[in-house]
C-alpha cells in the first residue's frame, strides 16, 4: 500500500502517525455507538416476543418474522398517520424553501429601506424556542378555527422553519459576486429572472442540505403536532407511534417494527440527497 493510500500515514510520510491511529480508533468507537441502537431495533423488529426474551439484544434472529411489520402497520393504523405526515411534509418543505430562498435573495440583493432591520427581525425568530410559544400558538390557531387541520399545523411549521433557512441562504447569496446579478439587471432581466436563472441553480447544494434538515425536522416533529392535531384522524406519524407504544409496549417485535417504519422515510431522503449535504452546509463558509 502506498504512502498516499495508507490511512495511518500523512501524505508523503513513511512512518505511521500515532495521532491518525487514535483518530481512527475514536471514529470507529463513535460510529459503533451510533450504529448499535439501530442494529438492536432492526434485529428486534424481526423477532417474536419469545425470541426476544430468549436471545441477546444484538443477536440476529434465527428466523426473521417479517409479519411484525404488516401486523404493526394494521394495528397502529399507520396508513392514516403516514398519509397525514406525507401531506404535511410534501406541502411544507418545498413551500418553506421557496419562501426562504426568495426572501433571502430580496434581503441580500435588493436595495430597499429597512432591509437590515427586516433581516434582524427574521434572525431574531431563530432565537425563540418554540416550546415557549406553544400556549399562545394554540390560542391563535384555535381563534382562527384551524385546530385539527393541515393548514393549522403547516403555518406554524413555516413560521418557525423559514427564519433559519433565510439566515443560511442570506449568507450564501451575499457571497455570490455582485457582478453576476448586476450584469443580468443591466441586460434587462428582472429580479425574479435573475433569481431563477442565476441564484437558484448555484444554490441547489444549499437547498438540498436545507431540504434534508427540514424534511427530518418536519417528519419527526412531535410537540406542536400534539397540541394542534387533537383528532387522531389527523395525527402525524410520531403521534401514531406514541399511541402504538402506549397500547402495545409489551409487543417488542411490532413496536420496533413501527419505529423502523417511522424513521425509514427520513433515512431514504437523506440517502438520496446526501451527496449535496456536506457541500451545501459548507457553501459560503469560506471566502476566496
Amino acid at each position: 500500500m502506498s504512502a498516499l493510500a495508507h490511512p495511518f500515514r500523512p501524505a508523503g510520510a513513511n512512518k505511521i502517525d500515532p495521532v491518525l491511529v487514535m483518530l481512527w480508533i475514536l471514529l470507529i468507537a463513535v460510529a459503533a455507538l451510533w450504529i448499535a441502537p439501530f442494529i438492536f431495533i432492526v434485529f428486534t423488529s424481526l423477532k417474536s416476543n419469545a425470541m426476544v426474551m430468549g436471545t441477546g439484544a444484538f443477536a440476529p434472529p434465527s428466523e426473521a418474522d417479517w409479519g411484525n411489520y404488516s401486523r404493526a402497520w394494521a394495528r397502529g393504523k399507520f396508513s392514516t398517520t403516514v398519509l397525514n405526515s406525507a401531506i404535511i411534509t410534501i406541502i411544507k418543505v418545498p413551500l418553506g424553501l421557496a419562501i426562504s430562498a426568495m426572501a433571502a435573495y430580496a434581503l441580500s440583493r435588493i436595495q430597499m429601506v429597512g432591509r437590515r432591520i427586516a433581516f434582524l427581525a427574521i434572525v431574531f425568530g431563530t432565537m425563540i424556542p418554540f416550546q415557549v410559544m406553544l400556549a399562545p400558538l394554540f390560542t391563535l390557531v384555535n381563534s382562527l378555527g384551524l385546530i385539527n387541520t393541515y393548514v393549522g399545523i403547516i403555518l406554524p411549521y413555516l413560521a418557525f422553519g423559514v427564519p433559519y433557512q433565510v439566515f443560511i441562504l442570506h449568507g450564501f447569496f451575499r457571497d455570490v459576486p455582485k457582478e453576476l446579478s448586476e450584469a443580468a439587471l443591466i441586460d434587462g432581466a428582472s429580479h425574479f429572472t435573475t433569481f431563477r436563472r442565476i441564484f437558484l441553480p448555484i444554490s441547489l447544494p444549499v437547498l438540498a442540505a436545507l431540504l434534508i434538515l427540514d424534511f427530518v425536522a418536519t417528519w419527526n416533529e412531535f410537540a406542536m403536532a400534539l397540541v394542534i392535531l387533537q383528532d387522531n384522524s389527523k395525527w402525524t406519524l410520531p403521534l401514531g407511534l406514541m399511541s402504538f407504544q402506549s397500547q402495545f409496549s409489551n409487543d417488542y417485535g411490532q413496536l420496533n417494527s413501527a419505529i423502523v417504519m417511522t424513521v425509514l422515510p427520513a433515512t431514504i431522503v437523506y440517502l438520496i440527497f446526501q451527496r449535496y449535504f456536506i457541500s451545501g452546509l459548507t457553501s459560503g463558509a469560506v471566502k476566496e
